[in-house]
């Protein structure tokens, strides 16, 4: 079986792709390339690089247009560059996950959340060696080499994974469960060998192509080096400061304190082959000013000191409406932004009372969303008429995956007071005494909801669940306690009612996030951060869950997700209150142009010019004339 995958070359092609179709790469028409810096030299290694900006300890010697600066993703002093690490503080560096980051340290391919597809990065292309999906065989870019040099060969790949697993990273425990080897072939092939159950099937094969985007890469000789100086010890390599590392991306550390971080561009950095992107990233400097707080953060993007910003901006249209600046979101008009995920409303069904399925679908009802999303959100979430709600997010790529006409009548608007009323009346939950709340078993229905204190959306969106429920006699008390109490009461299951997101866009969803929904393999946990925090528990979703993961057929995987979805707003364990970006998106174009915007043409996602497929942008980027 060949996996087939999108060309991740041209500054954003995203014409369907062969196996081989990195090879031409160069036949895609390419923006002209920035002109190089005269003073090259320090740029030659990344090394060197940061050796002589750190002894003259210029923090403001980047030219302005030359450099794309940063706010909101890096907050606080970089504590490392090791991606073995558990709190490296390295926002702009290390970030393994779903999209992970890839300015310095490179994963084999970039998810991309448009479409839900991979794209070719340090490889070009992978395939399962059968139907059963037991074993692929992955193939790297000959062109891709080390900042030092050197070819990136299939070893360093394997070493890679074993030393995750030999130091137990936090992928190095998750993913063995997943995946029993890897070990090179050839300099440029990869075999992958699955974790197989007891009947000898791979356990997920999600979770294996999951891997693909997520592990950074690393140099095996650099790798020894580390174990030499630290002695193998397990603890003393995750706590390696890394920071004479040898990585593969376009950029490399160039000065860092606990006021700024800034990367240069590595000027011999492989992706300028025509196999790859054709040309280097336009910004020779990457930098991030640590800023206070969001407020601080927000200045300097109206100031033209920030170019991209990863922040919350209410009302932010009114920049450019009312403030007339040249600052732009992913989409001009609401929501503004790819929303890609769903903070929801999770109901604990061991509680009485919201153990019965006719009262959490009448909290549901009766909630009012249009004023959740025009108030908390300030229109920045499609609203549940544009998206009905269902167990995607608002992704062309997920909406395609279920059958919306199937699940129509099963939809529900909200604000619609009458209907939850007649609901609870019609199962006999009334207000038996006459003080304004329905009793059942006898007991009044009043719950605590509950999210973080300081997260005034979130908390914004509790109070309108509350407003709205008890104008169907049910009694909900908002209780907005420090981060450290919220989560300890979610993952041990001492809360009534709560707020808190599943994932949003990975290789591995909407499965995962309808594990996160729906899955009783969660409900029992002695400590969940895993998902299903309504302690929901459904034998036929629970089949149709262990299914999908071993399904390619694409109309029976339609089937199944349609029908989680039926299950899904049938029992309502949960609710979505909004739709939300993963990562937000405001960019000023006083100096730079040409960022991510829908409809472009480009395909490039707007996950702030670092994420998975998102560097694609750093292609596109032209100064402004």
């Amino acid at each position: 079986m060949t996996v087939s995958l999108l060309a991740g070359c041209g500054g954003g092609s995203s014409e369907p792709a062969s196996s081989d179709a990195s090879d031409s790469a160069a036949e895609t028409e390419q923006a002209a390339e920035p002109e190089a810096a005269e003073d090259t030299d320090a740029a030659d290694t990344g090394e060197e690089a940061a050796d002589t900006s750190t002894a003259s300890g210029d923090v403001n010697s980047t030219p302005r247009n030359e450099t794309l600066y940063f706010a909101g993703q890096q907050w606080g002093t970089i504590n490392d560059w090791n991606p073995f690490s558990a709190n490296s503080n390295n926002a702009m560096a290390i970030q393994q996950k779903d999209s992970s980051r890839t300015l310095i340290y490179e994963t084999l391919f970039m998810f991309n959340m448009l479409d839900g597809q991979l794209y070719p990065l340090l490889a070009t292309d992978w395939a399962w060696d059968d139907d059963a999906m037991t074993s692929m065989t992955i193939h790297l870019n000959p062109d891709a080499h080390w900042s030092d040099g050197s070819a990136l060969t299939a070893e360093d790949v394997a070493y890679t994974w074993d030393c995750n697993v030999k130091y137990e990273s936090s992928l190095g425990v998750d993913f063995p469960n997943y995946v029993e080897s890897i070990t090179a072939v050839d300099d440029t092939t990869v075999e992958l060998k699955c974790a197989l159950d007891d009947a000898g099937n791979p356990t997920n094969p999600l979770k294996v192509q999951q891997l693909l985007q997520q592990m950074y890469i690393m140099q095996k000789a650099y790798l020894e080096t580390v174990e030499a100086r630290n002695d193998s010890d397990k603890e003393a390599m995750k706590l390696d400061k890394m920071d004479d590392l040898v990585a593969s991306g376009p950029y490399m550390p160039f000065y860092d304190d606990d006021q700024k971080v800034v990367f240069i561009r590595d000027e011999n950095y492989w992706g300028q082959a025509d196999s790859m992107w054709g040309k280097l990233p336009a910004p020779k400097y990457i930098a991030h000013v640590i800023y206070a707080d969001n407020n601080a953060g927000q200045i300097a993007l109206k100031a033209g000191e920030v170019d991209v910003c990863q922040q919350f901006i209410t009302d932010v249209q009114k920049l450019w409406e009312d403030e007339g600046l040249p600052i732009t979101t992913y989409i001009d008009e609401p929501p503004y932004g790819q929303c890609a995920t769903m903070p929801s409303c999770w109901m604990n069904v061991d509680v009485e009372g919201l153990d019965q399925v006719e009262v959490r679908k009448a909290i549901a009802m009766a909630t009012d969303y249009d004023q959740i999303i025009a108030s908390a959100m300030s229109n920045q979430s499609p609203t549940f008429k544009d998206v009905p709600r269902s167990t995607m997010n608002p992704t062309d790529g997920e909406q395609a995956l279920y059958d919306q006409a199937a699940v129509k009548d099963l939809q529900f608007a909200g604000n619609d007071i009458d209907g939850a009323n007649a609901l609870l009346d019609e199962a006999g939950i009334v207000d038996s005494d006459g003080d304004g709340i329905r009793e059942y078993n006898g007991k009044p229905l009043s719950f605590k909801a509950e999210c973080p204190d300081g997260w005034t959306d979130w908390m914004a969106s509790l109070e309108i669940v509350a407003s709205s429920a008890k104008n169907i006699g049910i009694d909900i008390q908002t209780y907005f306690p420090d981060t450290n109490t919220f989560y300890n009461d979610i993952t041990t299951g001492a809360f009534e009612i709560c707020m808190n997101s599943p994932s949003g866009s990975s290789i591995t969803n909407p499965w995962g996030r309808c594990m996160q929904f729906l899955s009783s393999q969660y409900a029992d946990l002695e400590v969940n951060w895993s998902g299903n925090w309504s302690h929901y528990r459904n034998d036929e979703a629970d089949e149709i869950l262990a299914k999908i993961p071993l399904e390619t057929d694409e109309a029976t995987l339609k089937e199944y997700y349609t029908r989680l979805n039926e299950i899904y707003l049938t029992d309502v364990p949960n609710f979505a209150l909004m739709y939300r970006p993963e990562l937000f998106y405001a960019v000023n174009e006083t100096v730079w142009t040409g960022y991510p915007m829908k409809d472009d043409g480009s395909n490039v996602p707007p996950t702030d010019c670092t994420d998975g497929y998102g560097i694609a942008a750093l292609y596109n980027l032209t100064l402004v004339e």
